[in-house]
């Protein structure tokens, strides 16, 4: 979470300097402190961070009020009730404030509002204003109370909010900054409130394609292995202590019983030691650009997931392609906004030194990435002919949404079905075991 700094300290002179700054942890705080120290040639006394204090008021003959201030210290929050005019209270710090992470719902709802009220000629001063004094997540409302500050105090408005991307997201961050110093900041703002919630709605197909039935699974997997080693052989071993024959099935799951009750940790070992490698693995650079190249040759659901990185890109390209007058700014922001890091990499990599360095036209440069489909590049390429690469980029984005869209709904019911058999199957599996039980007689004399 980022959080404000200020300091004091002795310059080279003698004369005392004061400052602020920002930064997302203590550790990132101390090292630009000593930096700045460094480079000024400065011998710092004071370093504090802006944090929470909880004060309680005390007014004769009425009830006490209490309250919560960002401050660099008590003192700070003391003159500030003086100057209000109360002379009894008590101030304390926050004990443990830990930072809530702001939702995409959150986000979404602060561009929605803020469009309307753009639509209605309202100030954005006042409106980032109005909206911090609603807002109940408390990241979000210091970073709208801090962006309103730095705005009125003339920072330049793309970099106020890249400083707050860990609040509002990356590619959030940059339309919102890019919006401040644009001709109609309602249409960039509802554009990326557009991009925000296909991100949501990508996100909830996947997961319902993907995470809720390998859940569904895993439980049922679970509910066999439990009914298996605990709850089957309490009964089937009854019939062996009176020497009585057991039916294959029985016979041979009660075996099967027995090895996974003596080496259930070799099964844990070999079930949990590749996911954790994998999960290890999948956290570095390389880890994550090797797990998306190959995840998108999934059987399946492997090129809806490649098409809905295309489609967001080209969303993003087509949303701050006219309004930025950096068009290589504008591709990397859409290649990091696509939640593909293969794609990243490839763009990155090949795509934009081949337009700086070798001077390569857009569309043979994206082509040279290898990331792209065959319809996404000749639709680039007819929209070069033309001189419309914004009309193709948008056309792209709502071909590949329409597309996705559709044959992710048939994708989650298919998916379903099968899990609904892998279900059944196990189910049949544990009546057809437990009545076979039943049949089991004693031998005739």
């Amino acid at each position: 979470m980022t959080r404000e700094y200020r300091f004091k300290g002795i310059g080279p002179q003698g004369k005392m300097v004061q400052g602020t700054f920002s930064a997302d942890s203590p550790k990132a705080a101390k090292k630009h402190m000593a930096n700045l120290a460094k480079k000024y040639v400065l011998r710092v006394t004071d370093f504090d961070r802006k944090k929470d204090w909880l004060y309680k008021v005390l007014i004769p003959g009425k009830k006490p009020f209490s309250g919560r201030q960002l401050a660099y210290s008590k003192e700070e929050v003391a003159q500030a009730l003086i100057k209000l005019g109360y002379t009894k209270f008590t101030i304390k710090p926050v004990l443990f404030d830990l930072p809530v992470r702001t939702s995409q719902a959150d986000v979404m709802m602060f561009i929605k509002l803020s469009t309307t009220m753009l639509k209605d000629k309202m100030s954005f001063g006042k409106i980032l204003e109005m909206l911090a004094e609603e807002q109940t997540n408390r990241s979000m409302k210091d970073a709208l109370l801090q962006i309103e500050s730095l705005l009125k105090g003339g920072a330049e408005g793309k970099e106020v909010f890249m400083r707050f991307s860990n609040v509002f997201g990356k590619f959030p961050a940059f339309m919102l900054g890019l919006a401040t110093r644009s001709g109609n900041m309602a249409d960039v703002f509802e554009a990326t409130s557009k991009f925000i919630e296909r991100d949501v709605e990508i996100s909830k197909n996947i997961k319902k394609a993907l995470i809720s039935p390998m859940f569904a699974v895993l439980a049922t997997f679970g509910a066999v292995m439990y009914y298996v080693i605990d709850i089957f052989p309490a009964t089937a071993e009854m019939f062996l202590k009176y020497n009585m024959p057991l039916p294959p099935l029985t016979k041979g799951t009660l075996e099967v019983s027995h090895w996974l009750a003596n080496f259930w940790w070799l099964v844990a070992l070999i079930v949990i030691a590749p996911i954790v490698t994998v999960w290890r693995w999948w956290s570095t650079p390389k880890g994550k650009i090797w797990r998306d190249m190959h995840i998108i040759k999934l059987p399946l659901i492997g090129h809806l997931i490649h098409k809905s990185s295309i489609e967001i890109y080209f969303r993003v390209f087509a949303t701050i392609y006219a309004g930025s007058g950096d068009n290589i700014e504008t591709i990397k922001t859409a290649s990091e906004a696509c939640r593909n890091y293969w794609m990243e990499d490839q763009i990155k990599r090949i795509t934009v030194p081949l337009m700086l360095k070798e001077g390569e036209a857009f569309v043979p440069a994206m082509e040279a990435a290898g990331v792209f489909t065959k319809t996404a590049i000749t639709r680039l390429k007819t929209g070069q002919e033309t001189g419309n690469i914004l009309q193709s980029a948008q056309q792209i984005a709502t071909y590949y949404e329409a597309e996705t869209t559709y044959k992710m709904n048939n994708l989650i019911e298919y998916i379903q079905t099968l899990v609904g058999m892998i279900i059944a199957i196990a189910i049949t599996f544990l009546t057809v075991v437990s009545a076979e039980i039943a049949t089991i007689s004693p031998p005739t004399m």
